[in-house]
């Protein structure tokens, strides 16, 4: 199917996917968001845009959640790295997202730390 075909052939925001990564259906809809993009559960997204909501990226590959990001306002939002391609992304996070696994994304460099913590003085 080529990249023009698959755009004509869109998914409706409201209709929800299946995720990526763990493979649970995702409801299209959610409290404090207007546009699902990530799974609520492993936070796991799928790299489909150049810009928001374009669909016009060929890559699709997995985008894994490596980071959570607090904004000024105190808002979260969760950065995604594209496994295939590397590219760099931050979304909001959603009202139904896993608040046990935004909490592991937060907490990961204070329990995988880039520097030995062992010969702090």
């Amino acid at each position: 199917m080529s990249q023009k075909n698959f755009r004509r052939q869109r998914r409706h925001e409201a209709d929800g996917f299946t995720c990526i990564h763990c493979k649970l259906h995702v409801p299209g809809q959610a409290w404090g968001t207007k546009h699902r993009n990530h799974c609520p559960v492993c936070l796991y997204s799928r790299h489909v845009d150049e810009r928001p909501g374009d669909r016009a990226s060929p890559c699709r590959s997995p985008m894994e959640p490596i980071a959570i990001e607090a904004k000024p306002d105190g808002e979260w939002a969760i950065v995604h790295r594209c496994t295939g391609c590397g590219e760099i992304k931050v979304n909001r996070i959603a009202g139904d997202d896993s608040e046990r696994a935004l909490l592991s994304l937060a907490l990961r460099p204070i329990s995988r730390p880039a520097f030995p913590l062992d010969d702090a003085r």
